[in-house]
């Protein structure tokens, strides 16, 4: 099954992501992870990577894009993934479309996990994180607005945009994942 997972910060992404791993076996493919592996090479790709990193700059489309596309031609995606941080904006989401159709594998569905502001801000400034700061958050929660957030009608569009509600317990929000991944499961059998 190829997945992506989109939630602003706070909604539970890392929790939940964790778990449908594990529930579908399927790698968990995060742009911040990929981006760091890359750094770590010293091949041309790598070394610009590592300068925007260490800039503290975002990664330009075409780098991140060529990084992604390297990942899911390895041989433990054949059976599906669950992308995370990627795509965060309509440019990303498109090319990734192009992409995903010239190989014949396009998305089998979007999951959105919607949590109300109240309880996000609750949640972020609970955890204790540098980022998480009371005076962060709504910076946070505004980036996600402006640049992510466009994704969901894109996806929805598309018809593959399936939200979630993630204002419950970790086992409650679960349990409805659950049941939408084994239901478009069934459709593909």
């Amino acid at each position: 099954m190829r997945l992506v997972l989109l939630g602003p910060p706070g909604a539970g992404k890392g929790t939940q992501s964790a778990w449908l791993i594990d529930y579908l076996k399927i790698p968990h493919l995060s742009t911040g992870d990929m981006l760091r592996q890359a750094a770590l090479h010293d091949d041309p790709t790598g070394l610009e990577v590592r300068q925007f990193l260490q800039a503290g700059r975002l990664v330009p489309d075409p780098i991140v894009l060529d990084i992604v596309d390297h990942r899911l031609r390895e041989l433990d995606c054949a059976n599906g993934y669950l992308l995370d941080g990627f795509p965060r904006t309509i440019a990303q989401a498109e090319a990734l479309d192009t992409h995903l159709a010239s190989e014949g594998t396009p998305l089998d569905a979007v999951l959105e996990l919607a949590v109300d502001e109240h309880r996000l801000v609750q949640r972020l400034t609970g955890r204790g994180r540098a980022d998480d700061r009371p005076e962060i958050v709504p910076q946070r929660l505004q980036i996600y607005r402006r640049q992510t957030a466009p994704l969901l009608n894109y996806y929805f569009h598309q018809g593959i945009l399936r939200s979630i509600d993630g204002n419950g317990t970790t086992k409650q929000v679960q349990s409805h994942i659950k049941r939408i991944v084994d239901r478009i499961g069934a459709n593909q059998s």
